[in-house]
């Protein structure tokens, strides 16, 4: 089972906000050296997205404590 780690962005500049999130995400997968996590970005509408973080239920509460997401979700 897999868990989607969300990061919640409103407003004009949320797009930006949260493909600059995703970088940072990314940065930290390389940095700490992990695989298999998926990252990225979402519109939902077009004052709303969403940078998120895919990872196995197992590294959840590590993932959390590190990055402390708005909220998660299961895949």
């Amino acid at each position: 089972m897999h868990i989607k780690l969300i990061w919640d962005f409103r407003g004009p500049n949320a797009n930006k906000i949260a493909k600059h999130h995703a970088i940072h995400l990314n940065e930290f997968i390389l940095k700490e050296k992990l695989e298999h996590i998926k990252v990225g970005e979402e519109a939902i509408d077009n004052h709303y997205h969403i940078a998120f973080m895919i990872v196995e239920q197992k590294d959840m509460i590590t993932m959390r404590d590190a990055l402390r997401p708005h909220r998660g979700e299961y895949v």
